[in-house]
């Protein structure tokens, strides 16, 4: 899974502490720049700039005197946003009934990438609905999950 629990038990704190959720962390190669370090925060009203930012400012400063990522990096602090991303099992659970993307790191049968309900989860397997068909896709397996956006419909407001 793509779950880096290293950083997060790291940050995790530092977050908490300021008042917001950490819902997971992406490591993402950026070539000779490096990595990109983005860290996805929440809180039940929502997520503005200057949350970032403030995150952001103490985040840095664990990452300076812990030194965890030996290469060059940048960090980035964001909201999970509409099609936001699932990192933990129990983020999976919070969500049953919503239609989620999976991208699995190595196929099952002969695909990799799933679009379906989510239905539940179960002894480390994330149970989803695709065209009317039920997989059991093994949790270690997942590369990388994100739930579908919900339309909006702004003609009931």
């Amino acid at each position: 899974m793509m779950f880096d629990t290293k950083l997060q038990s790291l940050l995790e704190p530092t977050v908490t502490a300021l008042g917001y959720e950490l819902v997971g962390i992406d490591r993402l190669s950026q070539g000779l720049r490096g990595i990109l370090l983005r860290v996805y925060i929440d809180s039940p009203t929502g997520i503005t700039l200057d949350d970032c930012e403030r995150v952001s400012r103490q985040v840095s400063g664990v990452l300076d005197v812990e030194d965890p990522i030996k290469s060059h990096y940048t960090l980035e602090i964001s909201s999970p946003g509409l099609d936001r991303p699932l990192f933990m099992l129990e983020q999976f659970s919070r969500f049953i009934g919503r239609q989620v993307n999976i991208r699995l790191n190595k196929p099952l049968g002969t695909r990799r990438n799933f679009a379906g309900l989510l239905q539940g989860v179960q002894d480390q397997h994330i149970l989803l609905v695709v065209e009317g068909t039920e997989y059991s896709l093994p949790y270690e397996q997942i590369d990388k999950a994100r739930l579908v956006p919900e339309e909006l419909d702004f003609a009931k407001h």
